[in-house]
């Protein structure tokens, strides 16, 4: 039986890491991207906002991972950023969506990224995936029209799994490289009041999820992808000292401060979510990395 993966945004950081493990599960990878002739994998062309993409893509995979959409942390969100993280993830999804309702493919389940910014700041409630999204935040708007956008496949009778990615902890980017930088020359501190908590989870982890969403015919609908602990921003700050063996010696970051550097988007720091990892562990899912610290270790452990 064939194995093919088609991923969208395969060259972002959980990309990059999940075609690393596809591959070495036996798979076969192709990315769709708007640069084909630059990448590691065979690639089909597409150009998500002006609707084009190559017709031999859909029905090259047997399976498609979508996680293409611009990165919510790259510079303030002005009127047009937010423009451009809303299009970059409606436009893809849209478009994958149209060209698997052509019919001439063999598309055996489309796994699409979320975020758990559907939630909002919620403080110290537990959240599962029946918890309504927020109706009031940019990030929680964006995920339901994400989300919507990933439905209409489900609806064409393709088994559909959407994954809610907590915050993700790898070396190689996302939110841990500026909190370590910080630790690391002595400038690390809890952000805003320290208490909002932080569901994240370890890069192999996610990936590992990615790849069971894909291979078991169990898994179709919305699943949180958090590990089974989450912290708050203190615990987190403390953890990752301790790792780095490092003192912190700053008082806490105000809040007030971290809106005027990073204006709207400080809710990614601020914004508290206690998301619950239930519902991956009821379908046998393990993770090699449950606690932070486990986490942080295989990082910058000592053997590192």
């Amino acid at each position: 039986m064939s194995r093919k993966v088609l991923i969208t945004g395969g060259t972002g950081l959980i990309g990059t890491r999940l075609a690393e493990l596809l591959i070495d599960g036996g798979y076969e990878v192709a990315l769709l991207s708007r640069t084909p002739g630059n990448n590691r994998y065979p690639s089909f062309r597409w150009e998500p906002l002006a609707g084009t993409i190559d017709e031999a893509a859909v029905p090259y995979a047997d399976y498609i991972i979508n996680l293409a959409g611009s990165s919510v942390s790259d510079g303030k969100w002005t009127r047009e950023r937010k423009r451009e993280i809303l299009s970059s993830r409606l436009a893809g999804t849209q478009l994958i969506a149209q060209e698997l309702r052509k019919g001439n493919h063999h598309v055996r389940a489309f796994v699409s990224a979320s975020a758990i910014g559907i939630y909002g700041d919620q403080g110290t409630r537990v959240l599962t995936e029946e918890t309504s999204p927020d109706p009031d935040d940019f990030l929680a708007d964006v995920c339901q029209q994400w989300e919507q956008a990933a439905e209409y496949v489900e609806q064409d009778g393709i088994r559909t799994a959407i994954v809610r990615i907590g915050i993700v902890l790898s070396p190689e980017g996302g939110a841990l490289v500026p909190l370590a930088r910080t630790v690391k020359l002595m400038a690390g501190a809890p952000l805003g009041s320290g208490k909002q908590y932080m569901s994240w989870i370890h890069l192999d982890d996610l990936c590992r999820l990615f790849i069971q969403a894909l291979e078991d015919e169990q898994w179709k609908g919305v699943y949180n992808a958090v590990a089974p602990n989450p912290v708050t921003n203190q615990e987190f700050t403390e953890t990752l000292a301790e790792v780095l063996h490092r003192p912190l010696v700053l008082p806490k970051v105000p809040e007030f401060g971290l809106k005027l550097m990073m204006g709207e988007m400080s809710e990614i720091v601020l914004a508290s979510q206690r998301v619950s990892a239930e519902k991956v562990l009821s379908k046998g899912f393990q993770f090699e990395y449950p606690t932070l610290k486990l986490a942080l270790k295989s990082f910058y452990g000592e053997d590192k």
